[in-house]
C-alpha cells in the first residue's frame, strides 16, 4: 500500500520518465524546447489569461446576438458553445485562438513543426470543456489535455 501511495504523493519527481533520475533543469528541457524567449512553455498566468481573454470575448458575442444579461438561462451554454467553435476552428487553421494571440502565445505539436491539425484540435478542446485536464499537469507545466494530445502551449514573442 505504501509504495501505492508513494507514486502519487511523492510530487513532481515521481512523473519523471523511468531513466531519468533527476528533474530537468527548467520546464520543456524533456521536449526539447527553449528555457524562455519564444518556443519556450508558456506560464500558468499567460494561459489563464489567454482563457479569461476567449471566454469574455465569447460570452460578449452571445450577450450581443441574443440580448440577454449574462445570468440569463441559457447565455453560459452558449458561450461554452461558441468558445468551443472558435477554439477549435482558430487552433486548426492558425495554431492559436484569439486569446492566446494577444497573450503571444500558439499551439504546437511536440513531434514535429507541422500545424496541429482538426482532429488534435479538437480532441484538445473536447478535454479542455471538462476542466480538470487543464488543472492538472506533468513535470513540464503542461495541462493533460496536451499531454493526450501530443502538443503544447508555447510562446510566440
Amino acid at each position: 500500500m505504501a509504495r501505492m501511495m508513494g507514486s502519487w504523493l511523492s510530487g513532481p519527481s515521481a512523473a519523471l520518465p523511468k531513466d531519468q533520475t533527476e528533474a530537468q533543469a527548467y520546464r520543456g528541457e524533456l521536449l526539447g524546447l527553449p528555457a524562455d524567449g519564444p518556443g519556450s512553455l508558456a506560464t500558468t498566468g499567460r494561459r489563464i489569461g489567454a482563457l479569461v481573454i476567449d471566454w469574455f470575448m465569447s460570452a460578449g458575442v452571445v450577450m450581443l446576438f441574443m440580448q440577454q444579461a449574462p445570468w440569463d438561462s441559457y447565455v453560459s451554454t452558449y458561450t461554452l458553445g461558441l468558445w468551443f467553435v472558435v477554439g477549435l476552428v482558430c487552433v486548426t487553421l492558425f495554431s492559436f485562438t484569439p486569446g492566446q494571440y494577444a497573450m503571444g502565445l500558439q499551439v504546437a505539436r511536440v513531434d514535429g513543426p507541422v500545424p496541429v491539425g482538426f482532429v488534435r484540435a479538437l480532441a484538445r478542446q473536447a478535454l479542455i470543456v471538462f476542466i480538470a485536464p487543464a488543472v492538472i499537469t506533468d513535470v513540464d507545466g503542461r495541462g493533460m489535455h496536451d499531454r493526450a494530445t501530443g502538443t503544447a502551449l508555447v510562446r510566440t514573442r
